[in-house]
């Protein structure tokens, strides 16, 4: 993998950086790292914030821009926006919410196979971003403020969620209903709302 595209990896994944966390990550200099940087911004993959140190110069931090969504696989984004219009052309909306339960209870089979066969909520979680992440979502798991989130830095179904943001209710529905004897479930960060993830706090009961 090229320097510049692990770069973008560890931005989508940990949000804005400075030139000095990213070399920390990858073993380089900074003045390395700031010519990649300018390699980037000149494409429109990444842009800088200025932000006000204690002392001294602003720390710059560099984040992707809306363009970089090309760089992670989102499927086949104008075919799936054509089916879901076809499908409420013909069927109506009725039928579309059909599609997306019937969507949401093969998953929750699919799941629910592979995390009963987990220990406790931190096991079943860690299973759960896996079969999130090789879906490509990207996803995560950390803990802290006394509840574990589960965070997923990518949408391959964007598009899809954009056109139709029932499919966003039923991936909440989703993890409420596979986690609902051991946790309460909510979404705190929504990709679809302007965030740079979705992030979904889980406090166990």
């Amino acid at each position: 993998m090229k320097t510049t595209e692990k770069i973008i990896q560890l931005l989508k994944t940990h949000g804005a950086m400075t030139a000095k966390s990213l070399a920390g990550e990858l073993k380089l200099t900074t003045m390395g790292i700031r010519q990649h940087m300018l390699m980037l911004e000149e494409t429109q993959d990444v842009s800088f914030e200025d932000k006000k140190a204690t002392r001294g110069r602003p720390t710059r931090y560099w984040s992707l821009t809306a363009k970089t969504n090309s760089h992670f696989a989102n499927g086949h984004d104008e075919l799936t926006v054509q089916l879901i219009d076809s499908v409420k052309t013909i069927f109506g909306d009725s039928g579309l919410d059909k599609l997306i339960d019937h969507r949401e209870h093969t998953s929750l089979k699919l799941y629910s196979q592979v995390l009963d066969k987990a220990d406790g909520l931190n096991g079943k979680l860690e299973v759960l971003a896996k079969l999130r992440t090789d879906e490509g979502y990207m996803a995560t798991i950390e803990e802290y403020d006394d509840a574990y989130w589960l965070l997923e830095n990518h949408c391959p179904i964007c598009a899809a969620a954009t056109k139709c943001l029932n499919f966003c209710r039923s991936e909440l529905n989703l993890f409420q209903t596979l986690l609902e004897n051991y946790a309460l479930v909510s979404r705190e960060e929504h990709i679809i709302e302007g965030a740079r993830r979705c992030a979904y706090k889980i406090a166990p009961k």
